[in-house]
């Protein structure tokens, strides 16, 4: 059921939702995970760099993505969490729109300094180990553009033109 809780945070992320500073948005990359083992290595590898910075790791079950597929494809999710699911530091998974390309955000947290460290950690062993990783763009309301609204570039994803002002509305700040 966390899980599930998680997809819903995941996809309000993208409106315009009040939200405390600790869970804002401040790094997104796109992974590219075609294959089974891909996934596997990927997932192996955030549990590590997780447990190394004093975190966990929750990745949904086989039955779970299939639960969660009957409302949009998805083929990975996952979790890094503070303490006993205190905070979610970290969540990647990918969705009908861009299977196979996970998308792995980052929050503030609520101990900045410590979150730094592991996103900083985290990001150099995926780009060893997946050097097309891309980064994500993340609007003044914290949110990512969908999918179909980037374009990629070899220095990450920017907002298609046609697109940009609907996501550069003001945050009422």
């Amino acid at each position: 059921m966390r899980r599930l809780a998680m997809l819903l945070l995941f996809i309000l992320a993208g409106c315009d939702a009040s939200q405390p500073e600790s869970a804002r948005t401040v790094a997104a990359i796109e992974v590219p995970l075609p294959t089974e083992k891909d996934k596997t290595d990927f997932l192996d590898l955030l549990a590590k760099d997780a447990v190394t910075h004093g975190y966990h790791l929750d990745t949904a079950t086989p039955e779970e993505l299939a639960q969660l597929s009957t409302v949009s494809p998805i083929s990975l999710n996952a979790t890094v969490w503070r303490g006993e699911d205190e905070e979610a530091i970290a969540s990647a998974m990918d969705s009908r729109d861009h299977i196979g390309r996970i998308w792995l955000t980052f929050s503030k947290g609520k101990k900045p300094e410590d979150a730094t460290r592991f996103r900083e950690a985290l990001l150099q062993h995926v780009r060893e180990r997946w050097p097309d990783t891309r980064s994500l763009p993340i609007m003044p309301t914290g949110a990512i553009p969908n999918a179909e609204d980037l374009n990629r570039t070899p220095a990450g994803y920017v907002v298609k033109p046609s697109e940009a002002a609907k996501y550069n509305r003001s945050t009422g700040n």
